[in-house]
């Protein structure tokens, strides 16, 4: 199932982005979706992700600053990433637990988005 992004970018310490994530298909059923970022030199970290019902987590560091979201119908997760910081820059991938046979879900990815604050 084929995941597209869009929404990274370059902006100033301060300021705000929106990524959006898009799946092609839902299978039989999309159960967790989410964010994991990559700073250069650092391993991957989960960012926020949303369960099918709403439910919500993060990881510290965006607490408060960060917000997701998704769109069930169009098959969509967000991340609203307010109070950017340079410490946010990093490559951000979406992925979805989408089950794509009856039998079991598998975790599909976005192909990357970069997002670059400048301080």
């Amino acid at each position: 199932v084929q995941l597209v992004e869009s929404g990274g970018g370059l902006v100033q310490a301060g300021g705000s982005l929106r990524l959006s994530c898009a799946a092609a298909e839902r299978g039989f059923g999309v159960n967790a979706m989410g964010w994991y970022r990559q700073a250069p030199g650092k391993q991957r970290e989960l960012v926020a992700d949303i369960t099918s019902g709403g439910r919500t987590e993060y990881v510290d560091s965006v607490k408060g600053r960060f917000t997701i979201s998704r769109d069930n119908a169009k098959n969509t997760v967000y991340l609203q990433m307010d109070s950017l910081n340079p410490e946010d820059t990093g490559t951000y991938y979406c992925f979805a637990d989408i089950w794509d046979t009856p039998f079991g879900a598998k975790k599909f990815w976005g192909q990357g988005t970069q997002v670059t604050v400048s301080s």
